[in-house]
């Protein structure tokens, strides 16, 4: 920390520079120590990596106050102007953070390397990318717990098999574009009191595509593609949800004289069940039994995302009591937890009761077993018979 210079000597520059000042003090730092000027030379490096930390900090108004104010103490280990020789920064953050400030395609291309900053290189995709295409997949219950891989018909744009997709009537048709030479890009070189500066922009004449068309393809009118239907096989992994979405790289529509394609984006609808119905990662089940069942106990088959299971009914059990089935639910996409069916019982309250059947249920009302739990506030059994007969 105590050998770090000071960052306005670094960048030759007082405590009352402007912001523009500050600016282009840094450029003409960072072009004397370019590595790309100084090739090989490791000291030329380590000033360029620590003029850009000075700039980082000092183009900042709040990492300048706090400089002005503390100095290097300021940033401790882990943050900009920290610990490590450039506060953690590399090359690579350098190019694509500062490179902005020398215009397009200047750490890129200014000595024409093209191997670094935001040019990335000389090559250009040729053509222009197809749009994302979006469909929806409606699963059942079952293809989304076990997952499930789905064929389905898409129409959209496909490469034209006539020409191959780039648009020619035939190779005699396909030049190479006289004003970049098949490029792309073409260069102009402007000299400033830098020195000579040179930049990179599309070729207007082939829109960057290196070649011109002097016939077009009969059958795709020279776009490269056609309106068709394409089968795509779609890999649907267990435990998806209803609004879920999931993306396809390639296989949405061609691109026009061979661009890359778009994306296919699939969005899951969930079909609804006939007895079940989704809680998260749980399954739940309304069950409905009589009376005389949940007084007594007894057994019952439920339904279940695998098929049908049994379960026992203890005797005493009262409406609303939920039984759980674990692991029978969906399970985690990507992931390990898995979730459980619910079965929340029912009793079933009868709505038509003949002369006999009243008179047993009075009987029965009668006795201290069938009064409600006082505690719950819960209403008898048959005080609901008779609210749904009143």
């Amino acid at each position: 920390m105590a050998n770090k210079r000071d960052f306005y000597e670094i960048l030759g520059v007082t405590k009352t520079a402007t912001a523009d000042e500050i600016k282009k003090a840094y450029r003409k730092t960072a072009m004397q120590f370019h590595p790309d000027r100084n090739p090989g030379d490791k000291g030329a490096e380590e000033k360029f990596k620590e003029a850009a930390e000075a700039y980082e900090i000092l183009s900042d108004d709040t990492k300048k106050a706090k400089y002005d104010r503390y100095g290097h103490q300021a940033f401790g280990p882990g943050t900009s102007g920290g610990a490590g020789a450039h506060g953690g920064m590399n090359m690579d953050d350098i190019f694509s953070q500062f490179g902005d400030i020398f215009g397009e395609d200047m750490f890129g291309n200014f000595f024409g390397g093209g191997r670094r900053g935001g040019g990335g290189g000389n090559s250009r995709p040729k053509g222009q990318r197809g749009s994302n295409l979006r469909i929806k997949l409606k699963l059942t219950y079952e293809e989304i717990a076990r997952g499930i891989v789905k064929n389905v018909k898409v129409k959209k744009h496909v490469l034209c098999t006539t020409c191959g997709g780039n648009g020619a009537k035939d190779k005699n048709s396909l030049q190479t574009c006289g004003t970049c030479n098949g490029s792309g890009q073409v260069r102009r070189v402007t000299s400033t009191f830098l020195g000579q500066m040179q930049t990179v922009s599309t070729c207007p004449s082939c829109n960057g595509e290196g070649t011109t068309v002097t016939a077009k393809c009969s059958g795709c009118k020279g776009e490269g593609r056609v309106y068709g239907e394409e089968t795509i096989s779609i890999e649907i992994p267990a435990g998806v949800q209803e609004g879920m979405q999931l993306s396809m790289s390639g296989k949405g529509n061609a691109g026009e004289r061979g661009g890359a394609p778009g994306d296919l984006i699939i969005q899951i609808e969930e079909e609804a069940h006939e007895e079940l119905h989704r809680d998260g990662l749980n399954v739940a089940f309304d069950l409905h039994i009589s009376f005389p069942d949940a007084a007594f106990g007894t057994q019952v088959e439920v339904p279940t995302i695998d098929g049908r299971a049994k379960i026992k009914i203890p005797p005493g059990t009262q409406s609303g009591k939920i039984f759980r089935l674990k692991g029978k639910g969906f399970p985690e996409v990507q992931g390990y937890a898995k979730g459980d069916q619910l079965i929340q019982v029912n009793v079933w309250t009868p709505q038509h009761l003949s002369l006999e059947e009243k008179e047993i249920l009075e009987k029965m009302n009668k006795s201290e077993n069938f009064k409600p739990n006082p505690n719950k506030g819960d209403k008898s059994f048959f005080d609901r018979v008779r609210e749904a007969f009143n």
